[in-house]
């Protein structure tokens, strides 16, 4: 009677690593095949998904430009713009024939590319690269990395690294340093620090990159986090810190969600603060939520009970009622998970 033999952890390993080089080969080939290639991100799109979809995009094009390729995407901040082929982003849907190629990037789910699903849907082929773990995987071929730092880190293992060009680099740099907080979150690993070095030797400018879109702050920017401080309040015997920004409070000072960037990550920092919370208000009634934490709660958990999603220490959804019933919602699930911390041995 023939026994089959168990691997050994090297060749369980060998065994893994040839099978990714093969997914690796087939991505690179599909794109050589496809005439016509799309790329989408997330709505709302933020510095991992913009610097995701235009360092693919200027990958494609400067290895092979006779190929028609689009990045479908929601407008993208003004601090983004820098980064090259950025005016090319298609901002609305168009009646176009079907793309060969359809690439995801950055989506938890197919729906979150929202108005330009319908390409995904009816491309030849499609695949999703991404690096939420609540990704179970979509399209024809799919490279879901929970243990990623970003999806441009992806990417940077899928490209091969003498065919990525200065531009390609510093759309994939500014995705990581947005989604690690300039290589401070605990998803920064040795490999992301491997990969960032990579780019830098293509001449990034990490200076520049960093202080302009991570650290730079307009006038406005600066009142509206000065008074989400001032505004914000502290629950669960200082544990749990909210603020709310009304859509008043937004017209006012004439900015958007995406200026609200930086917010959160202070509130966050508060001493004592295991979880914070920053809501601001999209229309009457309806709430854009966003949570971070530090070492005991996972708000992730809470985002995807209330249908949203996100990371074990960034998640966010958007919730729908009276502003002090949602913060009550979210504060009674924080405060669970802190009991259960707590009683820990």
């Amino acid at each position: 009677m023939f026994v089959k033999r168990a691997l050994s952890a090297a060749e369980e390993k060998k065994a893994a690593d040839t099978l990714n080089q093969d997914r690796v080969h087939t991505f690179r080939r599909m794109i050589v095949r496809a005439g016509r290639i799309g790329i989408s991100g997330h709505e709302r799109p933020d510095g991992d998904c913009i610097g995701s979809c235009l360092g693919l995009f200027n990958y494609i094009k400067d290895n092979y430009p006779d190929k028609q390729v689009e990045v479908n995407l929601q407008p993208i901040p003004d601090k983004f713009l820098f980064l090259k082929n950025s005016d090319r982003i298609c901002s609305e849907p168009r009646e176009i024939p079907p793309y060969d190629l359809y690439i995801a990037l950055d989506c938890s789910e197919p729906e979150r590319m929202g108005e330009f699903y319908g390409y995904f849907e009816q491309a030849g082929e499609t695949i999703c690269i991404d690096h939420h773990f609540t990704n179970e995987g979509f399209g024809d071929l799919a490279f879901i990395e929970p243990e990623a730092s970003s999806t441009c880190e992806i990417l940077v293992g899928l490209m091969e690294e003498s065919r990525i060009s200065q531009a390609c680099a510093e759309a994939l740099y500014t995705g990581i340093v947005h989604d690690t907080g300039v290589f401070k979150h605990t998803n920064t690993s040795r490999r992301t620090l491997e990969m960032a070095g990579l780019l830098l030797d293509k001449g990034v400018n990490t200076e520049m990159i960093i202080d302009e879109t991570f650290f730079k702050k307009t006038y406005l920017q600066n009142q509206i986090l000065g008074r989400a401080l001032i505004e914000s309040i502290l629950l669960l015997d200082g544990r749990m810190i909210f603020s709310v920004i009304s859509r008043k409070d937004m017209d006012f000072y004439g900015i958007d969600s995406a200026d609200l960037d930086g917010i959160i990550d202070q509130l966050r920092v508060t001493e004592k603060v295991e979880c914070a919370l920053l809501m601001h208000e999209i229309e009457r009634g309806t709430y854009k939520v966003s949570m971070r934490s530090k070492d005991k709660v996972d708000v992730s958990e809470i985002a995807l009970s209330f249908g949203g999603g996100g990371h074990k220490k960034a998640a966010g959804c958007t919730m729908y009622g009276a502003k002090r019933d949602i913060i009550m919602n979210i504060a009674e699930q924080v405060e669970l998970q802190l009991s259960g911390k707590d009683e820990e041995p």
